[in-house]
């Protein structure tokens, strides 16, 4: 069984950044490990011993990786701002390829705009969330059957989902990081959302 300390999620998890699971375990394929659910990317200040939810957060998240391997092949899931994707390529660090399929969902992007981002060694599909859930678009954008994962349990779905962007390979215009940040609308305030 795969445990999370062989992956690159181990310093994640230490750091206190995996929050809100959904699921976090061993998916039924050897050696992989999948994480449903959010990643810290700033916390906030924290008084005492009480719990505080984080300051920006890269939220419905999902990724599986592979034991022994130190990059992640797979992450998908939305931020309050594209500005955060600066953020999050801090806090993943080396962790990120340049070989990885990575889905950020802008929550401030022009909901008829679609990019591709290189920044931090690795590059973004970046897309405005119409769907109201990051599992959704990617169904869509991936072209699943949903039918064909009623029956699948939470890790079986996360794999198909991770199997699909593996080989996911269109092309989106490329703009600059800062030619983005130039594009995005005002942060909007979200509704209380699904993970």
């Amino acid at each position: 069984m795969t445990t999370i300390n062989e992956t690159p999620l181990a310093s994640l998890e230490a750091e206190k950044r995996l929050l809100s699971p959904v699921f976090k375990g061993a998916t039924a394929k050897a050696g992989y490990f999948g994480f449903r659910g959010m990643i810290a990317l700033k916390f906030a200040q924290q008084l005492s011993d009480e719990a505080r939810p984080p300051e920006i957060k890269f939220d419905q998240v999902m990724t599986v990786v592979k034991a022994g391997e130190t990059t992640i092949p797979f992450l998908a899931g939305v931020a309050l701002s594209l500005e955060h994707m600066k953020l999050l390529c801090e806090v993943l660090g080396d962790k990120l390829s340049p070989t990885g399929k990575y889905f950020f969902f802008a929550g401030n992007l022009d909901i008829s705009k679609r990019y591709q981002i290189a920044y931090g060694g690795a590059t973004f599909w970046v897309l405005p969330l119409e769907e109201a859930t990051v599992y959704n678009e990617v169904l869509d954008l991936f072209n699943i059957e949903r039918n064909d994962l009623k029956k699948l349990d939470t890790a079986a779905k996360l794999m198909a989902v991770a199997e699909a962007a593996a080989g996911f390979t269109d092309k989106f215009p490329e703009i600059s990081f800062e030619e983005g940040l130039k594009i995005m609308g005002p942060i909007k305030i979200p509704e209380n959302r699904p993970v």
